[in-house]
């Protein structure tokens, strides 16, 4: 068992990990998940529910994550809707998603073979991790770090469990940068650690956001050396001015439209960073050869 470990471990030495982590509302999906069925069924218009969680925010000076969740459940109560696990997986069925985004995962993983890179895909989400789970790429993901329920004994939601806000979104890129899955966890993963011993050091890190609610994912990342992108729905123009200032403020390396196509800037901005992640590992190593 311990050669076999140790095996694995030298092979891993061989070939470094990249870690594509993304923001889901706005970055994969043209809009907030809750859109594509859920508020319908609630018989509420977008706009509609979004004002009332605001307000229960303003109102109680409260988090806009919680008070997102609990107008979920509260309006679905009303409506006579129950919230079980497999019910917020059927709206994730009905979320869209930008153009490629189903075929870019394959696209990006071959790449990544082919140059002697595993990639590995995250999600790092305000939304519902139980709405992303229902989506046609929830397989792709390694863990998908976002926000959930807690469940009765009959399998209902009855209380928020996780909610994760613009700086909660930090702590999941320390936990993948020292290969911690767990959102429980909060021992190890402040937890000293040399750099060389973490399982994804943040320069082979690629963090995908769209807007200000990324920035300190997106900072966190480029300052320790990673990449940043920000992407933006090119035919929103407040979202594209958005990206644009983001970059101007040198938050972010890149901004690219939300394509995800092999023949889309996307593809060739993370293949560009692929192949530079794999030549300074290549570098790095032969420095530390005789």
């Amino acid at each position: 068992m311990a050669r076999k470990l140790l095996i694995l471990i030298q092979i891993m030495r061989n070939r470094p990990i990249v870690a594509l982590i993304y923001d889901f509302d706005g970055t994969l999906s043209p809009g907030n998940m809750q859109e594509f069925g859920f508020i319908q069924a609630i018989g509420k218009k977008p706009q509609e529910f979004w004002q009332e969680s605001d307000e229960i925010a303003l109102g109680q000076d409260a988090s806009n994550i919680l008070s997102y969740m609990k107008l979920m459940f509260d309006e679905a109560k009303k409506a006579g809707i129950k919230l079980r696990k497999e019910d917020f997986k059927r709206f994730g069925e009905s979320v869209e998603l930008f153009e490629g985004v189903k075929e870019w995962f394959g696209l990006i993983n071959e790449y990544g073979k082919a140059k002697g890179v595993k990639i590995e895909h995250y999600i790092n989400s305000s939304g519902l991790a139980e709405m992303i789970e229902g989506t046609a790429i929830a397989h792709e993901f390694k863990r998908i770090f976002a926000c959930s329920f807690l469940y009765n004994k009959d399998g209902e939601a009855e209380w928020p469990g996780v909610a994760v806000d613009y700086t909660a979104k930090t702590q999941f890129i320390f936990k993948i940068n020292k290969g911690i899955l767990s959102i429980r966890d909060n021992k190890k993963v402040n937890e000293s650690k040399e750099e060389e011993n973490k399982r994804i050091p943040f320069p082979h890190m690629i963090y995908f956001g769209d807007g200000e609610t990324d920035v300190p994912c997106m900072k966190i990342v480029k300052m320790f050396g990673g990449n940043s992108i920000a992407v933006y729905n090119p035919e929103i123009k407040k979202k594209v001015n958005v990206a644009r200032k983001l970059l101007r403020q040198k938050r972010v390396n890149f901004i690219t439209p939300a394509r995800y196509t092999k023949d889309s800037r996307t593809y060739e901005v993370v293949c560009a960073i692929i192949d530079k992640i794999k030549a300074d590992f290549d570098l790095a190593k032969l420095a530390r050869s005789k």
